[in-house]
């Protein structure tokens, strides 16, 4: 079973309420979503693998460890997966970047994906799918499929908000895929909104109504 990494750091904590407050604007969300996304990508990526090499300080050679291989893929789920982007680039600013946009049909009720741009080593990369919000989980575990359909085996979910019944859906569906979250709020109210939540993370991050 995937594991649910709570990252309740006292800064992303303080950040996280500041973003909540219905006062908070576009510009001040948004500077706060990208610092929140750095400070979770050190646990995210907390066990990256690291190899072996020589290398020569201004005193004397010696071993040091440096990121083997490919290194990482960042997949932000559009649109509000953007918002996390900028964050993680900070931290890993070698990691390539793909798209992923997918709405439901209102009549069968499966994903239609209407874009996807993927690195092409997508499948030797590890990938940090971001959606700010994992509330009923049908984005996030329809993003997830897409990956794995195209080879990808080393995927790791990261949001800012979740709800105990989106982390089911996903957890159900790809028991493999370990998320990181922020807070685990309480609950979805009839629209499908997380409550307390911090309202639609789309609108408030582009300034949309």
């Amino acid at each position: 079973m995937s594991q649910l990494h709570v990252i309740d750091h006292p800064m992303i904590q303080h950040k996280l309420t500041i973003m909540r407050d219905k006062e908070t604007g576009s510009k001040d969300f948004r500077e706060l979503l990208k610092e929140i996304s750095l400070l979770m990508g050190y646990e995210v990526t907390r066990d990256i693998p690291l190899e072996e090499l020589e290398i020569e300080t201004p005193i004397c050679r010696m071993k040091a460890k440096r990121v083997s291989g490919r290194k990482l893929a960042i997949v932000p789920i559009l649109r509000a997966g953007m918002g996390m982007v900028e964050g993680l680039l900070n931290l890993v600013p070698v990691a390539r970047v793909g798209h992923i946009g997918l709405y439901r049909d209102e009549t069968t009720h499966q994903p239609v994906e209407y874009y996807c741009k993927l690195p092409e080593d997508i499948h030797d990369r590890m990938v940090i799918v971001t959606d700010p919000m994992l509330a009923t989980g049908g984005s996030a575990v329809d993003a997830l499929t897409l990956l794995k359909k195209r080879g990808c085996t080393n995927i790791r979910l990261m949001c800012l908000v979740a709800v105990p019944e989106g982390i089911a859906k996903v957890q159900a569906a790809h028991p493999d895929v370990d998320i990181y979250v922020a807070a685990v709020d309480d609950h979805l109210n009839e629209n499908a909104y997380i409550v307390p939540g911090l309202g639609d993370a789309g609108d408030r991050i582009f300034g949309t109504k």
